[in-house]
């Protein structure tokens, strides 16, 4: 898994160095048996982000992207589609959204996002959101666990205390919206399947396989 997951960053055009942040000595000893850059962290950091930072701390950038370990079908479609909201100054944080499959609309793996008219996001959820009252079919977009700083959004990020909704649904980006850091959600046509059970890694297996 991992090695799918670094091999598809790194062929990513955009990305100028690609590091494996991890907190298990069992991953940092196959990065160090594979020749892949990596860095060891705390194991106490609450989430994704806050590892980021930690590695942020020893290289300098302008710019962070984290790529989790479970997205094995990372292409640099997605990249592009994060980073292009950084041509306005104003945007500090961005993700990525897709169309949500029927058959995602009840999974709770697979986190759904509302976004505002000018795309800052309002709210991640776990939960079907919008709720459909009227069955007027509305639109449900699935959240893809990809997501990218300025230096100085991370920064603060770290700073602030893991926030009560981030808790209750267990979903980091939600410490930025309770504090009142807008996240820019930018649309994909691609989805990718974020590897939670034997049934996604059948599936993705399944995938590469035939790209193969």
């Amino acid at each position: 898994m991992l090695a799918w997951v670094y091999e598809a960053a790194r062929a990513c055009p955009q990305l100028g160095e690609v590091l494996i942040a991890t907190d298990s000595d069992e991953v940092m000893a196959l990065c160090l048996a594979n020749n892949w850059p990596a860095v060891l962290t705390s194991p106490n950091l609450p989430s994704g982000s806050d590892r980021v930072h930690a590695v942020a701390q020893l290289h300098p950038a302008d710019i962070y992207i984290n790529i989790q370990g479970d997205e094995p079908l990372l292409r640099p479609d997605h990249i592009a589609a994060l980073l292009a909201p950084f041509a306005d100054p104003a945007v500090d944080v961005t993700t990525l959204k897709t169309l949500c499959t029927p058959s995602n609309l009840a999974n709770p793996n697979a986190v759904k996002v509302v976004t505002a008219l000018d795309r800052r996001a309002l709210y991640f959820s776990r939960a079907t959101i919008p709720y459909d009252r009227d069955h007027t079919g509305p639109l449900v977009w699935k959240h893809l666990g990809l997501y990218a700083y300025r230096a100085h959004a991370l920064k603060r990020f770290n700073a602030l205390e893991p926030s009560p909704l981030e808790l209750t649904e267990r979903l980091e980006q939600l410490r930025f919206l309770e504090h009142g850091i807008p996240i820019h959600v930018a649309e994909t046509p691609h989805d990718t399947i974020g590897v939670d059970t034997e049934e996604d890694l059948a599936r993705v297996e399944a995938i590469l396989a035939a790209r193969t």
